[in-house]
Formats: C-alpha cells, structure tokens, sequence
C-alpha cells in the first residue's frame, strides 16, 4: 500500500511568455490516470482547516493556484506537512492517505484534480474509521 514517501511534488510544463506564463496538465501523461473531476476551495477563512478525510479508491492532484496553503499526509505511520505555493507544481496523493489542509493565505486557491468522480462511499472522514481499515479491522 502507498504511503507518504509515494506522494510526489510533481513539476508542470511553464512556457514563458512576457505576456503571462502557462502551464497545462493532461491526465496520463502528466498524472498517471485520467481526471474525472476538478473542483477548487477558495475564499477560505484565516484559521480553517479543510479536507481532514482520506480516500478509499481516488487519487488527487493539489494545486495552490493562487497564494499558498499547507498539506499534512498521514499514511497511519508517519505524517508530513508539505507547503503548496506555485501554479505550476502541485502534489499527487495516493488512496488510503489522510489529508489535511491548513496555513490558507489570503486570496489563496486551492485546485484539486481527481481520478474519480464524488462518491460519498469512498470517503473516510472519520480518523479512527480510516485507521483501522489500514490494520484490516474494520
């Protein structure tokens, strides 16, 4: 089973331009499975916290696509916190790894792309719930 380790910042093509830079992502190429769903945070509270949940199945690419924002991974074993602040890397999350995101600066957006469409099913949303589904004690 994946664990923090296999979470990966992954570098983004950036053509430069004077105009304004782009950046682009494909699913496949770039991401190793297709991407079913994109959705945002935005306009978050100074103090929140959000996600606080892992997935059972899905996969999700965490882009800061404006300001910056924190991501804490725990496989159950070892917890990381790894800042997010560019739109042109984001971090690739495994199934089965908790997540929390806090530390949203102002005007900060958080972009999250996804293997799967929502199924409330695949969420564990409660802690202890998704550490003993990882000790097979379900």
């Amino acid at each position: 089973m994946p664990g923090i380790d296999d979470c990966k910042i992954i570098d983004l093509p950036k053509i430069a331009d004077p105009r304004g830079n782009l950046t682009f992502i494909e699913g496949g190429r770039h991401l190793p499975y297709d991407i079913k769903r994109v959705f945002y945070l935005y306009d978050v509270p100074g103090g929140s916290e959000r996600a606080g949940h892992a997935l059972k199945n899905c996969y999700q690419f965490i882009i800061a696509m404006s300001g910056s924002f924190d991501v804490i991974l725990d496989d159950g074993h070892e917890k990381r916190r790894i800042h997010l602040n560019r739109s042109y890397y984001g971090l690739n999350i495994y199934p089965m790894i908790w997540r929390e995101i806090d530390n949203f600066s102002s005007g900060a957006v958080c972009m999250v792309l996804a293997s799967d469409f929502y199924n409330e099913n695949d969420y564990y949303r409660d802690y202890e719930s998704f550490i003993k589904a990882l000790r097979g004690t379900r």
